[in-house]
């Protein structure tokens, strides 16, 4: 009898054990994981510098001359594109950038890749951002094979993930919809081919940070939706993605949080359908 109760006693013990292991591992499932940054901007003021740009009733010929000889007094007008935004961006995370032309969209996303340098302030950012705009660079007389292989590899693939990759790249980006383009010079391709053709390049990579520059504004409606399911999967391998666009729906489609810049400054940063909420009031006002 002893022996039984001993028995069921260390049974019951065992039972708790695995009882407070399961209750455990449960609340650390349900506790809210910590944040990681990966892109922080503090009071980030950026300018740029137009010379001759100064206002004047002078030719532009006495404007060249003085930027040539720097006679004549300063002749330099300087743009503040951003003024003082602060944000921080976290893994898993997708954020649109919007606001009205000359806003400082563009300009903030080319400071976060390290393109521009901030004027005041900075840019910290845990990674290194990957910036695909619909001018980024691709070589017109080289063949859309070849510009997937170039890409591919400055992106960091290997050879061997390159070559794995490259019809899936095609076949994603749809340039062989109609015909051969892949084999064709990039010269041959209409400015949407070649903005599928760079989208599929980045999105073949999965990346610590990337910067979206209007990438969905060309394409049609099959090829925005793949992309859109692309930055998803983008997002489940723990990147953060920065979308700039001016179509809404793609913003809402794609982001769970967006930023609003207007004239430089940052007027709302939040969820996405808040923020758009407000920014859609007032462009409609502003038309009015």
């Amino acid at each position: 009898m002893a022996e039984q109760r001993a028995a069921d006693g260390a049974v019951a013990v065992a039972d708790e054990a695995g009882a407070a292991a399961r209750a455990a591992a449960e609340a650390e499932r349900q506790a809210p994981q910590e944040r990681r940054p990966t892109v922080v901007a503090d009071d980030v003021h950026i300018y740029y510098r137009v010379y001759g740009g100064a206002r004047s009733r002078g030719s532009a010929a006495n404007a060249l001359r003085r930027m040539v000889t720097r006679k004549g007094g300063p002749s330099v007008r300087v743009v503040r594109a951003v003024k003082g935004v602060t944000f921080t961006a976290y893994r898993g995370e997708a954020i649109g950038l919007i606001g009205t032309n000359g806003s400082g969209k563009s300009t903030l996303l080319r400071a976060v890749a390290g393109l521009l340098p901030v004027e005041k302030g900075a840019i910290y950012t845990d990674g290194q951002p990957s910036l695909l705009g619909v001018n980024a660079a691709l070589m017109n007389d080289l063949t859309g094979e070849r510009n997937i292989a170039l890409g591919g590899l400055a992106m960091g693939m290997t050879p061997e993930q390159v070559k794995a990759r490259t019809q899936a790249i095609i076949d994603f980006s749809g340039i062989n919809d109609n015909d051969d383009f892949a084999s064709l010079p990039m010269r041959t391709y209409s400015s949407g081919m070649a903005a599928r053709l760079r989208f599929s390049i980045a999105a073949a990579k999965s990346h610590d940070v990337l910067l979206i520059d209007e990438a969905l504004a060309t394409g049609d409606a099959r090829f925005q939706k793949r992309s859109e399911e692309r930055i998803r999967e983008l997002r489940k391998e723990a990147g953060t993605v920065f979308l700039v666009s001016h179509n809404n729906k793609s913003i809402r489609d794609t982001c769970d949080r967006v930023i609003w810049l207007e004239q430089g400054l940052l007027r709302l940063d939040g969820p996405t359908d808040e923020v758009l909420k407000e920014y859609e009031a007032y462009t409609k006002a502003k038309k009015k």
